[in-house]
């Protein structure tokens, strides 16, 4: 379960890089016991493409509004911007993408 929080101000959450170059998340919240459940956001840089690691399936659950800029589903041909959603099922297939301006989203990753 994650830990109880009560109004974190995220601009006292410093970014992080991630493993994947040109990710950087502030890590809101996390299960301590299941790493991958999680509330983060996560900063884009601008031009990242994920071409490279093809089409992306997870075994979470994962919640996902885009907050600032924009991101390119090349699979779709479809860009999305600031107040998109997703909402995706452990499994489903998604991306790869491109954000030419980069862009801010808030993810919620958690297990069925």
């Amino acid at each position: 379960m994650k830990a109880e929080r009560e109004f974190l101000r995220t601009e006292d959450v410093p970014w992080r890089a991630t493993s994947t170059p040109g990710v950087e998340e502030k890590v809101l919240s996390r299960d301590e016991d299941d790493p991958d459940v999680l509330t983060r956001l996560a900063r884009w840089a601008p031009g990242l493409d994920t071409s490279a690691a093809g089409v992306i399936r997870h075994a979470w659950a994962e919640e996902v509004l885009i907050v600032e800029g924009a991101l390119r589903d090349l699979t779709l041909g479809r860009t999305f911007g600031e107040g998109h959603f997703a909402c995706r099922p452990p499994g489903m297939a998604h991306g790869p993408y491109r954000t030419d301006e980069g862009c801010v989203m808030l993810e919620i990753r958690h297990r069925l």
